[in-house]
C-alpha cells in the first residue's frame, strides 16, 4: 500500500510523540500525519511489526493478550480515574478501544458505555456507588467475623440518635414552621420545649433535653409559662383592629401611640412583638414617579423653600406637584395641595388627563379658603403645568410668592414626594385593581385624603391627625 509520508518524517513523527506523550500536541506541531496513522505506527513499534521502511520497535503484540479481567485480582467494578483515562485514551489519543479494552481488562461495551454516560451526565456518570471488590476465594480467613452483642448494641444506640436528629429537624420544620436548613442552636428555649414536647412519647426526656441542650428546670419552666392563659389576648384584639381601620396602614410606632391615645400603657416593643406574631405587616413598593417636565418655557423661579419645609403657622408654606395612578382601565392622576403647618391636604383635584385645568382648578380652590393677608409660598417642581400662563396670572392675581425645585431634584420637594409615597404604599400598591372602574378609585382616592385628613395619626402631631391638632390648639379647619 502507497504511503505519502517518508521513512523520515515517520522517525519524526514517532519521537516526536514519544517526547510528547500526545497524539495531539504531535500533530499540532508537526502537522501531519493523522491521529489514526501516527497510531498506527506507534502500534506498529510496540508490536515489533516491521514496516515498508524497515522500521520495527521493540515492544511484543498484544493483539492476542488476554483480558486482564480474568485474573482473581482484577477489580470487578473500576475506578473513575481509570475509566476516564481509558476515555482519553480513545477518544483523545486516538487509541484503538480493542487494544485499550485489553489493556485495562474491560470490555469494549463498557468503554462505550462509559462514553455515552460521560456525554449525557459528565463525570458523575461515571461514578459507582459499588465499591472495587476484588475476586477471592470465601476463605475461611476472608469471612469477617461476627457481631458481638456490645458491637450490636453501639451500633443501635448510634442509629437511634441519628433518628432522634432526624425527627427533632422534622419537628422543627413542621411544628416552628422553620427553614430546613435551621440551626437547631439558635432556637429559643420556648421553641426548643415546643419540640421536645412534640416527641417525649416517642424518646426519653433526658435524652431529648440532652440533644437540644435544654436544661430541665428551663424546659418545665416554658411548658408552665404556655400552659398559662395569653395575658395579651385583648390588646392582641385591640391590635388588629386598630390595625384594619388604619386601611393596614400603620406601623407598630403608630399603633403605639395610638393606644396611648386611648389610654392603653405599654411597651412599644412589646407592640412590636405581637405584631409580628400576628404577621401584621406594611407592605412598601417603590415605583417610578410621574413626570411633567418638558423643558425651559418660562423664566427660571428662584428656590425660595430651600428645602425648609417647616412652618409655625398655617397658610405659610405650601406645596405641590402632580403623581399619577396607571390601573388597568386606564390612567388617573392626583394634583395636591399640602400645608407645612402640619401635612394637611388644604385642597385636590383628580382627573384622568394631565391638563392644565388640573392645577389650575385645585389653585382657584386652595386660593378661596385663605383669609384675609394669608399670602403662602407656593413651592412646585419645574413642570410645564407651573410654568404655564394660567398658573402664573393667577399666583399673581392673588399676591402669591412662586418657589421652583431645581430640574430633576426630587429633595427639593420631598415633603410633597413623601406624600405621595405614603399614599400610594398604604392605598394603591398591594392591591389589585382589575375590574375597577375609573369612578370607583377615584371615590376610593378622594376617600382616603379625607381619612389622612381627618383620622390618621402622625407622630410628629403627637398622636393626632392634622384635624385633630389644628382643633387642639384652637384652629378652625
Amino acid at each position: 500500500m502507497h504511503s505519502k509520508y517518508t521513512n523520515q518524517q515517520e522517525e519524526t513523527a514517532l519521537k516526536e510523540f514519544k517526547h510528547t506523550g500526545s497524539i495531539r500536541a504531535t500533530i499540532q506541531k508537526l502537522g501531519y500525519p493523522s491521529p489514526a496513522t501516527l497510531y498506527r505506527w506507534y502500534e506498529h513499534q510496540k508490536a515489533g511489526i516491521k514496516n515498508r521502511h524497515g522500521f520495527a520497535g521493540p515492544y511484543e503484540d498484544c493483539s492476542n493478550k488476554p483480558h486482564s479481567c480474568n485474573a482473581s485480582d482484577h477489580p470487578r467494578h473500576p475506578s473513575t480515574d481509570i475509566k476516564m483515562d481509558a476515555l482519553h485514551r480513545c477518544f483523545e489519543l486516538g487509541e484503538d478501544v480493542e487494544y485499550v479494552s485489553r489493556d485495562i481488562g474491560y470490555s469494549r461495551c463498557s468503554i462505550y458505555k462509559w462514553r455515552r454516560l460521560y456525554l449525557e451526565k459528565g463525570v458523575a456518570g461515571l461514578m459507582s456507588s459499588k465499591k472495587n471488590i476484588k475476586r477471592e476465594s470465601l476463605a475461611s480467613n476472608s469471612i469477617p467475623e461476627p457481631l458481638t452483642s456490645e458491637t450490636t448494641v453501639e451500633f443501635q444506640k448510634k442509629i437511634n440518635k441519628l433518628q432522634m436528629e432526624v425527627d427533632i429537624l422534622k419537628e422543627t420544620i413542621n411544628v416552628l414552621k422553620k427553614d430546613p436548613g435551621a440551626d437547631m442552636t439558635n432556637l429559643s428555649n420556648r421553641e426548643k420545649a415546643v419540640a421536645v414536647s412534640a416527641l417525649k412519647e416517642t424518646y426519653a426526656l433526658p435524652l431529648l433535653l440532652h440533644e437540644l441542650d435544654l436544661p430541665r428546670s428551663s424546659y418545665f419552666y416554658q411548658i408552665s409559662a404556655m400552659s398559662q392563659p395569653d395575658k395579651y389576648a385583648n390588646l392582641r384584639t385591640r391590635i388588629k383592629e386598630i390595625f384594619r381601620e388604619s386601611r393596614n396602614c400603620y406601623g407598630y410606632r403608630r399603633i403605639w401611640k395610638k393606644l396611648q391615645n386611648q389610654g392603653v400603657i405599654i411597651s412599644e416593643k412589646i407592640v412590636r412583638r405581637l405584631m409580628k406574631e400576628e404577621a401584621l405587616m406594611v407592605c412598601f413598593v417603590n415605583k417610578r414617579k410621574y413626570n411633567s417636565y418638558q423643558g425651559e418655557i418660562s423664566p427660571e423661579v428662584e428656590n425660595v423653600i430651600a428645602r425648609d419645609f417647616h412652618s409655625e403657622t398655617p397658610n405659610t408654606k405650601w406645596l405641590t406637584d402632580i403623581t399619577e395612578f396607571a390601573l388597568p382601565t386606564g390612567k388617573v392622576y392626583l394634583s395636591p395641595m399640602l400645608d407645612c403647618f402640619d401635612g394637611l391636604v388644604v385642597d385636590w383635584t383628580i382627573g384622568t388627563s394631565p391638563k392644565a385645568e388640573l392645577v389650575n382648578n385645585m389653585l382657584d380652590t386652595a386660593i378661596s379658603r385663605l383669609k384675609k393677608g394669608e399670602m403662602p409660598v407656593i413651592h412646585t417642581d419645574r413642570g410645564c403645568h407651573y410654568r404655564w400662563r394660567g398658573w402664573i396670572e393667577r399666583m399673581d392675581r392673588a399676591g402669591l410668592t412662586r418657589s421652583m425645585s431645581k430640574k430633576g431634584c426630587s429633595p427639593d420637594n420631598s415633603a410633597c414626594e413623601g406624600f405621595f409615597g405614603r399614599l400610594k404604599n398604604e392605598m394603591f400598591y398591594g392591591k389589585t385593581w382589575l375590574g375597577v372602574s375609573i369612578e370607583h378609585f377615584i371615590e376610593q382616592l378622594n376617600n382616603y385624603i379625607g381619612w389622612y385628613n381627618e383620622k390618621r395619626i402622625k407622630i410628629s402631631l403627637g398622636g393626632m391627625s392634622p384635624v385633630e391638632y389644628r382643633r387642639s390648639i384652637g384652629l378652625s379647619t
